[in-house]
């Protein structure tokens, strides 16, 4: 069982065309403050990161933000966060983030928000973290990555037991409860790579 105190969350800085993703945001921070959980994400005040950040401060919860220094300007840095880290580089920042959440969520976001998702992931599944990894599929826009990770799991390109290491939900509720819940497998890498024994493929 995981304990929860932080929740890393990858979302855009555009807020997207359906009121829905906004809507979802604010859903998800007030959730988390309402949980006491903090907040650890992109440390951006546009798009979704924004609503994001803002309904949790809004709920009285803890946010800290990590960002690029040479994102400060274009991602209009979040000055009312609870804590800032203006970092060097983005792997830095996605270090930074790994480091202070226990648990990570992606909201719906472009290239950067399934970068960030992808690489979590990756570290889980190779061991190098233990913390649960999850998507809140609003409105259905995740169905078709779902859906692609039953088919690399079907190909023999990933084991099934780490495809199932990334929590689907269209409830944030049913996200954390689930989240709380997680337990690794016990094998994350296998010793010999076979095609009856998928891993990490690149």
């Amino acid at each position: 069982m995981t304990a929860l105190r932080r929740v890393c969350v990858f979302c855009g800085s555009s807020a997207g065309v359906r009121p829905a993703y906004a809507a979802a945001a604010r859903a998800l921070g007030a959730l988390l403050a309402r949980r006491g959980l903090g907040l650890v994400y992109g440390g951006g005040r546009v798009g979704m990161m924004g609503v994001l950040a803002d309904a949790v401060l809004a709920h009285g919860g803890e946010v800290t933000g990590v960002i690029p220094r040479h994102l400060v300007e274009r991602e209009v840095a979040h000055d009312g966060v609870s804590t800032l880290h203006v970092v060097t580089t983005m792997h830095e920042r996605k270090a930074r983030m790994v480091e202070l959440a226990d648990a990570f969520i992606a909201l719906p976001g472009g290239v950067g928000t399934l970068e960030e998702l992808f690489e979590v992931w990756a570290w889980a599944q190779l061991g190098l973290h233990a913390k649960p990894c999850g998507v809140l599929n609003v409105d259905g826009y995740y169905d078709t990555l779902q859906a692609h990770v039953a088919r690399m799991v079907a190909e023999g390109f990933l084991r099934p037991e780490h495809g199932a290491m990334v929590v689907f939900a269209d409830d944030p509720e049913v996200l954390l409860d689930r989240f709380a819940d997680y337990v690794p497998p016990p094998e994350r890498w296998p010793s010999r790579l076979s095609p009856e024994r998928p891993g990490a493929g690149g």
